[in-house]
Order: structure tokens, then C-alpha cells, then sequence
């Protein structure tokens, strides 16, 4: 398979051209094209390039706004809500973000909530973040029902990831922890499906509930959670916070991320954000450095999130090889 090594400035630049030809406006691609970069930065390949010519299709089928303009309400002093306008999820996490984190500062807790949204790529980036502004991230995002319950087979909620980021105290984040509730991202058996290939065993159910290493036939049934009725349960968790929370679609309700079918999926997040400052202080930073130095001195041990880090210093330098075919999908979008 033929390949090119890009940049990640030309990487950003890729996606802005594609969103746009597809009718984004730029402060609609902008965000979404930063966030592509970052997500081949950190060796994220399922939510990078890969997802750009379903950007573009839903662009212009209609499931996203291209147009959108998000609006901004501060009902309560700590709440942030944010109204997409079933555009893309950044630039509604951006219109939101000031005033989010000046809450936190000045209340010690706040919250963000978004509604009418859409897929918001990689969650951790978002608790990341938070952590690079000194702040304790929580993170929570519904998607369309692909999951059943423990003993069922019928999806009742998405793979639905929720992400945790602390600051390191110089500007960064000391560990990022970012999971879905089912045993593998949805993205992770949509690349297996694209590229011809197996997926692993104990990842999914065919349509009938059966187990099934065939990525088309795992795609037509559910995901299984990890940890069986505890991922389910951290499942739930999230849907509430994304979905009921914010006002959004439950996943039962919001149309897929990939295909035509649907409108908007119209789906949400939910950001929490601690300012550790109003409740520890200086002892958080103590607590933390402990914790972490008590993994990472174990052979083989690592932080969550030192895999992204470890491929961010060194994609950063060597770029990123793209496959032909996906640069043609691009180009065709």
C-alpha cells in the first residue's frame, strides 16, 4: 500500500480544505480540523484523517450544520449550557470554554453542558485541556445506542467514554485517563471493518447476540461493555450526565456518527472542572506526585496517557504516514 508522510501542519491543512469544499464555514472547521491534528499527533489514527470524509458527507447531507453558530448561556454562576446548533462539538466547547473556566476559578467548581451537538472526537483532549489550565478535568460525551445490556442484545446506549485529566503544576496534564465503556471504541472496529480486518474476541455481539470476530457483523449488532454489568454501568453513568443532563438525544434517539441515515445525531457533553486550589491547595500537587511516582517506579507500570505522550514527541518530529487511499477518499469527499 503507497503512502505519504505529512506534516501535522499539513495534516490541519488537509481537513480545513475538505470541510470547507463539504460547505463548512471557518469557524466551523477550523476547530475540527486542530483536532484531527491532534489526534494523529497522538498516534489516534481511528479519530483523525480516517474520520474526515465522514465529516464531510454528513456536511453535506445535513447532519451537520455547517453554518452553526453556538450560543452561549450562563444560567447559575458554576453552569455553563452551550446550544451546538447541531454544528460540529468544537466550536461549541470553544464558544463555551471562557466562561466555563473562569467559573471553575471563581466558584472552585463548574460545569459545561452541551446539547443539540455532535461527536467531539478525542474526549481526553478535552480533560487535557482543563489540566493545561490548572484544573482537575472530567469529561463526558453520549453517541448513538450500540451497546446492550449485560444479558441482553438490543443497544440501549453508545460506547460512551468518559476522560479524567490532572494538571502536573508546569502546564500540563500528569495523566490523562480516557475510556469507553465498551470493551473497545466503536472507531476501533469501524478502521478493522474499513481495512478487511478481524477484531478481537469478547468485543462485540452480532445482530442475533452471538459473539463475533467479524467486524461487518459487529457493526450490525452491539458492543459489549468492558467488565460486563461495571462498563454498563459506567455507561449509564455517562448517558446520564451527556444526555439527560444536558438536554441532548439519548442514544436510543440520536442517529449514527457514520452513514447518511438520520438528521443530526444531536448528542451531548458534559464538562466538569475542579480548581484544586479551592479545596487542597498546595497538598493536591503532594498527593498527586506520590500517587503517580508509586505507579511509574514499578517496572512496566506506566501512567495513563504516557502511550500518547510517547508518540506526540515522536510523530511531532517524524510526521505521519498516510495511506494513498485515504488521501484519495479525502480529496474525493
Amino acid at each position: 500500500m503507497t503512502a505519504r508522510n505529512l506534516s501535522l501542519d499539513s495534516i490541519e491543512e488537509l481537513a480545513q480544505e475538505a470541510l470547507a469544499r463539504a460547505g463548512a464555514a471557518p469557524a466551523q472547521a477550523g476547530p475540527v480540523a486542530r483536532a484531527t491534528r491532534l489526534a494523529e499527533r497522538d498516534g489516534i489514527r481511528s479519530h483523525g484523517l480516517m474520520y474526515v470524509p465522514v465529516y464531510a458527507e454528513h456536511l453535506r447531507c445535513g447532519k451537520v450544520m455547517g453554518d452553526a453558530e453556538p450560543e452561549v448561556s450562563q444560567p447559575r454562576p458554576g453552569a455553563v449550557r452551550v446550544d451546538a446548533a447541531h454544528g460540529f462539538a468544537h466550536p461549541g466547547i470553544d464558544a463555551g470554554w471562557p466562561a466555563f473556566t473562569a467559573a471553575a476559578r471563581k466558584q472552585g467548581v463548574a460545569a459545561m453542558a452541551l446539547t443539540r451537538s455532535y461527536n467531539c472526537g478525542v474526549l481526553g483532549h478535552h480533560a487535557e485541556r482543563l489540566a493545561e489550565e490548572g484544573l482537575v478535568g472530567l469529561c463526558f460525551t453520549n453517541a448513538p445506542a450500540s451497546m446492550a445490556p449485560t444479558g441482553g442484545h438490543r443497544p440501549v446506549i453508545g460506547t460512551n467514554p468518559f476522560a479524567l485529566a490532572v494538571p502536573d503544576g508546569a502546564g500540563g496534564a500528569r495523566l490523562v485517563i480516557d475510556q469507553s465503556a465498551s470493551a473497545i471504541a466503536k472507531s476501533e472496529i469501524v478502521l478493522r471493518a474499513r481495512q478487511g480486518e478481524k477484531i478481537e474476541p469478547g468485543w462485540a455481539l452480532d445482530a442475533l447476540g452471538n459473539p463475533t470476530e467479524d467486524a461487518e457483523a459487529a457493526l450490525a449488532g452491539s458492543m459489549r461493555p468492558a467488565g460486563g454489568q461495571k462498563g454498563f454501568g459506567a455507561g449509564l453513568m455517562v448517558e446520564i450526565f451527556a444526555a439527560a443532563l444536558t438536554g441532548a438525544n439519548l442514544g436510543l434517539d440520536a442517529s449514527p456518527f457514520s452513514g447518511p441515515q438520520g438528521g443530526p445525531p444531536g448528542t451531548g457533553q458534559f464538562f466538569l472542572a475542579v480548581d484544586p486550589a479551592a479545596f487542597a491547595g498546595e497538598a493536591f500537587d503532594v498527593a498527586m506526585t506520590r500517587l503517580a511516582q508509586s505507579i511509574t517506579a514499578q517496572e512496566g507500570a506506566r501512567l495513563p496517557g504516557a502511550r500518547r505522550a510517547t508518540n506526540r514527541a515522536r510523530i511531532e518530529t517524524e510526521g505521519v504516514s498516510v495511506p494513498q487511499e485515504l488521501l484519495d477518499r479525502i480529496a474525493a469527499a
